[in-house]
């Protein structure tokens, strides 16, 4: 049972893995989706999916709620407003369009992500970001 300072740890084990899209690497290359799987492989020790291939545009393109629907395949929904340090984020980046950025919290108002030009990285959770969580999950079997 992994507990939450094990998710952050994991995580921020992945600080300055440069972006790459559809990747999912330590130390070579992950957006978004290849963090929150490496940690997912990391703490139990099997990928939870393997995506089929996506385009940088593939939230705009369509109306499914893709990313959501795998977060609830393999995690556990849970209120936004009981979001702890150690669940996963998901964000609407654009009005209109399905959730397409997904973030691991690190503390009340931190996420680590990553995203097109930069590594990943821990950053502030804005008013800007807050605006745009929509969904939250925490990872199987969570600990205190």
């Amino acid at each position: 049972m992994p507990m939450r300072q094990d998710i952050i740890a994991c995580a921020r084990s992945w600080l300055g893995t440069p972006y790459l899209h559809q990747a999912s690497v330590k130390g070579a290359g992950a957006d978004c989706l290849g963090l929150v799987r490496g940690v997912y492989r990391a703490l139990y020790g099997v990928e939870p999916e393997t995506p089929p291939a996506y385009s940088a545009d593939w939230a705009e393109v369509t109306d499914n709620e893709t990313l959501r629907d795998a977060a609830r395949r393999h995690l556990t929904p849970i209120p936004v407003d009981t979001a702890q340090p150690g669940d996963v984020v998901l964000f609407r980046v654009k009005a209109g369009v399905p959730a397409k950025h997904a973030a691991i919290l690190s503390a009340p108002r931190r996420i680590i992500h990553a995203y097109s030009g930069r590594a990943v990285c821990e950053s502030h959770l804005s008013s800007w970001w807050l605006r745009r969580l929509i969904y939250v999950f925490q990872f199987p079997q969570v600990g205190e």
